[in-house]
Protein backbone atom coordinates (compact mmCIF):
# COMPACT_ATOMS: atom_id res chain seq x y z
CA UNK A 1 0.00 0.00 0.00
CA UNK A 2 1.31 3.35 -1.02
CA UNK A 3 0.69 7.00 2.08
CA UNK A 4 1.48 10.49 1.38
CA UNK A 5 3.34 12.15 4.83
CA UNK A 6 2.23 15.99 4.44
CA UNK A 7 5.54 17.64 5.40
CA UNK A 8 5.72 20.87 3.50
CA UNK A 9 4.39 23.47 6.51
CA UNK A 10 6.29 26.47 8.00
CA UNK A 11 5.92 25.03 11.58
CA UNK A 12 5.08 28.14 12.29
CA UNK A 13 3.17 27.25 15.82
CA UNK A 14 6.47 25.16 16.74
CA UNK A 15 8.49 28.27 16.44
CA UNK A 16 11.40 28.69 17.48
CA UNK A 17 12.29 24.76 17.11
CA UNK A 18 11.88 25.36 13.21
CA UNK A 19 13.98 28.09 12.83
CA UNK A 20 16.49 25.67 11.70
CA UNK A 21 14.81 22.27 10.74
CA UNK A 22 11.69 21.29 9.22
CA UNK A 23 9.40 20.47 11.53
CA UNK A 24 9.54 16.29 10.20
CA UNK A 25 12.77 16.41 11.11
CA UNK A 26 12.25 17.68 15.21
CA UNK A 27 12.76 15.14 17.53
CA UNK A 28 10.78 12.98 19.31
CA UNK A 29 12.42 10.83 22.22
CA UNK A 30 15.70 11.26 20.22
CA UNK A 31 14.04 10.39 16.78
CA UNK A 32 13.05 12.93 13.77
CA UNK A 33 9.05 13.09 13.91
CA UNK A 34 8.96 11.50 10.55
CA UNK A 35 10.00 8.28 11.10
CA UNK A 36 7.17 7.77 13.86
CA UNK A 37 4.94 8.47 11.43
CA UNK A 38 6.74 6.13 9.17
CA UNK A 39 6.37 3.24 11.36
CA UNK A 40 3.38 3.78 12.43
CA UNK A 41 2.22 3.71 8.62
CA UNK A 42 4.26 0.33 7.80
CA UNK A 43 2.81 -0.83 10.94
CA UNK A 44 -0.49 -1.10 8.69
CA UNK A 45 1.27 -2.44 5.42
CA UNK A 46 2.59 1.09 3.80
CA UNK A 47 5.82 0.08 1.72
CA UNK A 48 6.01 3.57 -0.35
CA UNK A 49 5.68 6.40 0.60
CA UNK A 50 6.08 9.99 -0.80
CA UNK A 51 6.42 13.38 1.40
CA UNK A 52 6.02 16.78 0.59
CA UNK A 53 8.34 19.23 1.20
CA UNK A 54 9.20 23.35 1.29
CA UNK A 55 10.38 24.72 4.51
CA UNK A 56 13.99 23.39 4.87
CA UNK A 57 13.38 21.03 2.05
CA UNK A 58 16.86 20.09 0.80
CA UNK A 59 17.58 19.17 5.13
CA UNK A 60 14.56 16.62 4.87
CA UNK A 61 15.95 15.80 1.42
CA UNK A 62 18.97 15.01 2.19
CA UNK A 63 17.67 13.17 5.31
CA UNK A 64 15.68 11.14 3.46
CA UNK A 65 18.16 10.21 1.27
CA UNK A 66 20.88 9.20 3.41
CA UNK A 67 18.75 6.51 6.01
CA UNK A 68 16.89 3.28 5.13
CA UNK A 69 13.83 4.84 6.05
CA UNK A 70 12.61 1.49 7.59
CA UNK A 71 12.77 -0.50 4.87
CA UNK A 72 10.37 2.02 2.78
CA UNK A 73 10.81 2.92 -0.37
CA UNK A 74 10.65 7.13 -0.52
CA UNK A 75 9.70 9.81 -2.78
CA UNK A 76 10.38 13.63 -1.74
CA UNK A 77 8.02 16.00 -3.89
CA UNK A 78 9.75 19.79 -3.48
CA UNK A 79 7.25 22.39 -3.34
CA UNK A 80 9.03 26.01 -4.33
CA UNK A 81 5.97 27.52 -3.58
CA UNK A 82 3.78 26.10 -0.85
CA UNK A 83 0.61 23.97 -2.08
CA UNK A 84 -1.11 23.98 0.94
CA UNK A 85 -2.72 20.34 1.69
CA UNK A 86 -5.00 19.74 -1.24
CA UNK A 87 -2.21 21.40 -3.75
CA UNK A 88 0.19 19.30 -2.44
CA UNK A 89 -1.43 16.14 -2.85
CA UNK A 90 -2.96 16.63 -5.84
CA UNK A 91 0.81 17.17 -6.81
CA UNK A 92 1.33 13.48 -5.92
CA UNK A 93 -1.20 11.94 -8.62
CA UNK A 94 1.35 10.56 -10.62
CA UNK A 95 2.42 8.82 -7.36
CA UNK A 96 -0.32 6.76 -7.05
CA UNK A 97 -1.85 3.61 -8.29
CA UNK A 98 -5.31 2.14 -8.65
CA UNK A 99 -6.11 1.66 -5.16
CA UNK A 100 -6.93 3.74 -2.21
CA UNK A 101 -3.95 5.58 -0.37
CA UNK A 102 -3.47 7.44 3.46
CA UNK A 103 -2.54 10.35 3.64
CA UNK A 104 -1.49 11.51 7.30
CA UNK A 105 -0.10 14.75 8.81
CA UNK A 106 4.00 14.79 9.45
CA UNK A 107 3.24 16.52 12.89
CA UNK A 108 0.65 13.90 14.27
CA UNK A 109 1.72 11.03 16.16
CA UNK A 110 -1.14 7.86 16.82
CA UNK A 111 -1.32 3.97 17.29
CA UNK A 112 -5.16 4.68 15.47
CA UNK A 113 -6.03 1.77 13.47
CA UNK A 114 -5.44 2.70 10.30
CA UNK A 115 -5.81 -1.23 8.66
CA UNK A 116 -9.70 -1.24 10.21
CA UNK A 117 -9.70 2.39 8.66
CA UNK A 118 -8.62 1.10 5.23
CA UNK A 119 -11.45 -1.89 5.43
CA UNK A 120 -14.31 0.55 6.47
CA UNK A 121 -13.06 3.07 3.44
CA UNK A 122 -12.91 0.16 0.96
CA UNK A 123 -16.07 -1.22 2.06
CA UNK A 124 -18.04 1.78 1.59
CA UNK A 125 -16.90 3.27 -1.34
CA UNK A 126 -16.13 6.88 -0.74
CA UNK A 127 -14.01 9.43 -2.56
CA UNK A 128 -12.32 10.43 0.94
CA UNK A 129 -12.32 8.68 4.67
CA UNK A 130 -11.93 10.93 7.73
CA UNK A 131 -10.40 9.19 10.43
CA UNK A 132 -12.47 11.32 13.37
CA UNK A 133 -12.21 10.95 17.46
CA UNK A 134 -13.62 12.37 20.16
CA UNK A 135 -11.92 15.47 21.29
CA UNK A 136 -14.10 18.29 22.26
CA UNK A 137 -11.36 20.75 22.29
CA UNK A 138 -11.06 20.06 18.09
CA UNK A 139 -14.63 19.35 17.23
CA UNK A 140 -15.67 20.19 13.59
CA UNK A 141 -16.90 17.50 11.98
CA UNK A 142 -20.61 16.57 12.35
CA UNK A 143 -22.13 13.01 10.87
CA UNK A 144 -24.86 11.66 10.51
CA UNK A 145 -25.96 8.20 11.68
CA UNK A 146 -24.96 6.54 8.29
CA UNK A 147 -21.08 7.47 9.29
CA UNK A 148 -21.47 10.60 6.76
CA UNK A 149 -19.97 13.92 6.97
CA UNK A 150 -22.60 16.62 6.67
CA UNK A 151 -20.73 19.55 7.86
CA UNK A 152 -17.19 20.61 8.60
CA UNK A 153 -16.78 23.90 10.66
CA UNK A 154 -14.32 26.32 10.90
CA UNK A 155 -15.08 26.94 14.51
CA UNK A 156 -14.62 24.33 17.27
CA UNK A 157 -18.80 23.26 18.21
CA UNK A 158 -20.18 21.25 21.02
CA UNK A 159 -20.46 17.68 20.55
CA UNK A 160 -19.09 17.04 17.00
CA UNK A 161 -15.94 14.93 16.15
CA UNK A 162 -12.35 15.90 15.43
CA UNK A 163 -10.34 15.34 12.40
CA UNK A 164 -7.15 13.58 13.64
CA UNK A 165 -5.30 14.73 10.30
CA UNK A 166 -5.27 10.89 8.50
CA UNK A 167 -7.49 10.25 6.07
CA UNK A 168 -7.81 7.46 3.20
CA UNK A 169 -8.95 8.33 -0.20
CA UNK A 170 -9.55 7.27 -3.98
CA UNK A 171 -7.37 8.48 -6.71
CA UNK A 172 -10.89 9.58 -8.07
CA UNK A 173 -10.53 12.38 -5.46
CA UNK A 174 -8.06 14.69 -8.10
CA UNK A 175 -10.65 15.36 -10.03
CA UNK A 176 -12.00 17.50 -7.61
CA UNK A 177 -8.54 19.62 -6.47
CA UNK A 178 -7.55 21.98 -9.25
CA UNK A 179 -3.59 21.48 -9.95
CA UNK A 180 -0.87 23.86 -9.39
CA UNK A 181 -2.50 25.84 -6.87
CA UNK A 182 -2.35 26.65 -3.60
CA UNK A 183 -5.22 24.64 -1.98
CA UNK A 184 -7.08 22.95 1.37
CA UNK A 185 -7.99 19.72 1.59
CA UNK A 186 -10.53 20.66 3.81
CA UNK A 187 -12.50 22.78 1.33
CA UNK A 188 -12.28 20.33 -1.57
CA UNK A 189 -14.15 17.83 1.04
CA UNK A 190 -16.39 20.71 2.25
CA UNK A 191 -17.57 20.82 -2.20
CA UNK A 192 -18.41 17.30 -1.80
CA UNK A 193 -20.43 17.74 0.42
CA UNK A 194 -22.36 19.87 -1.17
CA UNK A 195 -22.41 17.72 -3.95
CA UNK A 196 -24.13 15.47 -2.75
CA UNK A 197 -21.07 12.88 -2.54
CA UNK A 198 -19.79 13.40 1.67
CA UNK A 199 -16.45 11.77 2.84
CA UNK A 200 -16.77 9.15 5.08
CA UNK A 201 -15.86 9.52 8.63
CA UNK A 202 -14.27 6.43 10.37
CA UNK A 203 -14.61 6.71 14.10
CA UNK A 204 -11.69 6.11 16.31
CA UNK A 205 -11.42 4.98 19.94
CA UNK A 206 -9.30 3.81 22.84
CA UNK A 207 -6.18 5.27 20.93
CA UNK A 208 -2.95 6.89 21.61
CA UNK A 209 -2.90 10.46 19.57
CA UNK A 210 -0.85 13.89 19.88
CA UNK A 211 -0.61 16.53 17.25
CA UNK A 212 2.28 17.76 17.77
CA UNK A 213 1.95 21.19 16.34
CA UNK A 214 3.00 23.45 19.80
CA UNK A 215 6.04 23.68 22.61
CA UNK A 216 3.69 22.59 24.96
CA UNK A 217 1.94 19.47 22.72
CA UNK A 218 5.79 18.81 22.10
CA UNK A 219 6.30 18.33 25.96
CA UNK A 220 3.30 17.01 25.82
CA UNK A 221 3.81 13.72 23.56
CA UNK A 222 7.09 13.33 25.49
CA UNK A 223 5.07 13.39 29.14
CA UNK A 224 3.05 10.89 27.66
CA UNK A 225 5.83 8.61 26.33
CA UNK A 226 8.40 9.20 28.28
CA UNK A 227 6.44 9.37 31.69
CA UNK A 228 6.83 6.04 32.26
CA UNK A 229 10.77 5.75 31.79
CA UNK A 230 11.72 9.01 33.31
CA UNK A 231 15.14 9.43 32.37
CA UNK A 232 15.94 9.15 28.28
CA UNK A 233 19.29 9.61 27.63
CA UNK A 234 21.03 9.95 23.98
CA UNK A 235 24.38 8.36 22.60
CA UNK A 236 27.59 9.77 23.94
CA UNK A 237 25.84 11.76 26.87
CA UNK A 238 28.03 12.87 29.91
CA UNK A 239 25.83 13.42 32.81
CA UNK A 240 27.64 14.41 36.36
CA UNK A 241 26.79 11.67 38.76
CA UNK A 242 25.04 15.03 40.95
CA UNK A 243 22.82 15.42 38.03
CA UNK A 244 19.07 14.56 38.56
CA UNK A 245 15.45 14.70 36.77
CA UNK A 246 12.03 15.05 38.00
CA UNK A 247 9.47 13.15 36.78
CA UNK A 248 10.90 12.76 33.39
CA UNK A 249 13.38 13.92 31.06
CA UNK A 250 14.96 13.24 27.37
CA UNK A 251 18.71 14.01 26.62
CA UNK A 252 20.10 13.76 23.42
CA UNK A 253 22.88 13.11 22.14
CA UNK A 254 25.98 14.46 23.15
CA UNK A 255 24.76 16.34 25.86
CA UNK A 256 26.67 18.01 28.60
CA UNK A 257 24.98 17.87 31.89
CA UNK A 258 27.80 19.34 34.94
CA UNK A 259 27.43 19.00 38.24
CA UNK A 260 23.81 19.38 39.91
CA UNK A 261 21.83 20.22 36.86
CA UNK A 262 18.48 19.13 37.64
CA UNK A 263 16.04 18.64 34.68
CA UNK A 264 12.49 18.46 35.51
CA UNK A 265 9.57 17.26 32.51
CA UNK A 266 12.34 18.90 29.87
CA UNK A 267 13.38 17.74 26.08
CA UNK A 268 17.23 18.75 25.67
CA UNK A 269 18.16 18.10 22.13
CA UNK A 270 21.57 17.20 21.08
CA UNK A 271 24.93 19.14 21.40
CA UNK A 272 23.56 20.83 24.27
CA UNK A 273 25.12 21.94 27.34
CA UNK A 274 24.00 22.97 30.71
CA UNK A 275 26.00 24.57 33.33
CA UNK A 276 26.60 23.32 36.66
CA UNK A 277 23.65 23.77 39.11
CA UNK A 278 20.95 24.67 36.42
CA UNK A 279 17.31 24.08 36.56
CA UNK A 280 15.36 23.54 34.13
CA UNK A 281 11.72 22.75 34.13
CA UNK A 282 8.91 22.40 31.46
CA UNK A 283 11.06 23.76 28.58
CA UNK A 284 12.47 22.80 25.79
CA UNK A 285 16.38 23.76 24.59
CA UNK A 286 17.54 23.02 21.27
CA UNK A 287 20.15 21.44 18.95
CA UNK A 288 23.80 23.20 20.02
CA UNK A 289 22.66 25.49 23.00
CA UNK A 290 24.87 26.30 26.16
CA UNK A 291 22.56 27.39 29.08
CA UNK A 292 24.11 28.88 32.25
CA UNK A 293 21.19 30.14 34.67
CA UNK A 294 17.94 28.61 34.92
CA UNK A 295 14.74 28.21 32.84
CA UNK A 296 10.99 27.77 33.61
CA UNK A 297 8.55 27.26 30.60
CA UNK A 298 11.02 28.23 28.20
CA UNK A 299 11.73 27.29 24.60
CA UNK A 300 15.58 28.19 23.50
Amino acid sequence: MKAMILAAGLGTRLHPLTGKRPKALVPVMNRPMILWVMEHLKTHGVDQIVVNAHHHARMLLEYLSEKNNLGLKVQVRLESEILGTGGGIRNTADFWDGGPFIVANGDTLSDIDLTAACKAHTAEGSLATLIVHDRPDFGKIQIDGRGRITDISRDVIPDRLAFTGIHIMDPAIFDYIRPGVFSDIIDCYRELIREGKPPLAFVSKGHRWHDVGTPESYLAVHGDLAGDRGLILGQGCRMDESAGFVDWAVVGDRAILEAGTELIRSVIWEDVHIRQGVRITDSVISSGSTVEKDIEHGVI
